[in-house]
């Protein structure tokens, strides 16, 4: 019986179903990433390293509640974020297809990343025991490395909250040109 119950925990760890526990902390190098996201480009950490801050804010599932209300909440005052001069995510487990079609329903002006191997999720220590993404919000800065992380995220002030979170943190303005 312990041989079949050994044999389940490794074929679960094999298939994502058991979530890793990375336990990030502010200071840290953040987990390099190359995701497709919904609007048709790739993005990695490495692009914006040395240039400007990153979020990257991880949500459960497409299409959800709390999800959507995130979403719109990043859509409708994403200019409180965009005085700042980062780039920011939105990142589930879920396909390209699901965030795609998430992203078109509630006409996101950002990217959604997909992340269906679940690689970065565990590199980032947010898959949980149910196989999504906990949502989490990571803050990086230039150099690459994780100025703050937010476990308490409110999806209907999610915009508000990481504008308040980058002014803390000294993120510099946005220049005019860019």
């Amino acid at each position: 019986m312990r041989a079949f119950v050994f044999l389940g925990f490794i074929a679960a760890l094999s298939t994502g179903l058991v979530a890793q526990t990375v336990e990030l902390k502010v200071g840290d190098p953040a987990p390099n990433f190359t995701l497709q996201a919904s609007d048709g480009k790739t993005y990695s950490l490495a692009d914006y390293k040395g240039k400007r801050a990153i979020v990257l804010a991880w949500f459960p599932k497409a299409f959800t509640s709390g999800c959507t209300i995130e979403c719109k909440s990043l859509t409708e005052k994403g200019h409180l974020i965009r005085k700042y001069d980062v780039v920011y995510f939105m990142a589930s487990v879920d396909p390209l297809t699901d965030n795609k079609g998430f992203a078109e329903k509630e006409k996101a002006d950002f990217p959604l990343l997909s992340d269906p191997t679940k690689a970065t999720a565990t590199a980032y220590g947010v898959l949980n025991e149910r196989g999504m993404a906990s949502r989490w919000t990571f803050y990086i800065d230039k150099s690459g490395r994780i100025a703050a992380i937010d476990k308490a995220v409110k999806p209907a002030t999610s915009a508000e909250d990481m504008a308040t979170k980058l002014g803390e943190l000294g993120v510099e303005p946005r220049q005019a040109t860019q």
